[in-house]
């Protein structure tokens, strides 16, 4: 156990794997999202207080971050992370500043989405194994087969 895991953030050991990873993405999402958010009025207006916000809000994002690690997979979290953001972006970036996409744009994105979530939710992903908050996977290198590594020349 490393020193920092009392400042990770616990959820219970009853919550199962894919409601802690929903969780994660979606509050992953909306700490990016507020941090946008906080750096578009900045840019806008020069804003010190959501350049001081935005700070905070990406603080707080990356200690959420580091805590949805211990239970969920890397690749699963930021994918699902991902996907729930660029939806935000989207909305908001419509809602609050007005922007449009066209109607091929739109198209692209949701085929994007489309795979992006085929990616997380396809059976054999990542959530569907069981993890217990310790039990962190060990790093495996796998030795490339003799044929693929190429000879080096004599003399060198």
């Amino acid at each position: 156990m490393s020193t920092l895991d009392p400042l990770l953030i616990r959820l219970p050991d009853s919550w199962p794997l894919p409601v802690v990873a929903t969780v994660a993405m979606a509050a992953l999402a909306a700490l990016d999202l507020l941090g946008a958010v906080a750096a578009k009025v900045w840019a806008q207006d020069g804003n010190r207080g959501a350049l001081v916000a935005g700070a905070a809000i990406f603080g707080l994002l990356f200690w959420v971050y580091a805590s949805a690690l211990q239970y969920a997979e890397l690749a699963v979290v930021t994918m699902g992370w991902i996907v729930l953001l660029q939806v935000g972006i989207i909305v908001v970036d419509r809602v609050q500043f007005g922007a449009t996409l066209p109607a091929g744009k739109l198209l692209a994105v949701a085929v994007i989405l489309v795979a992006q979530g085929y990616l997380l939710l396809a059976p054999g992903s990542a959530t569907d194994e069981t993890r217990v908050p310790g039990d962190r996977p060990a790093m495996t290198v796998t030795a490339a087969p003799a044929s693929a590594v190429p000879a080096r020349p004599a003399g060198r």
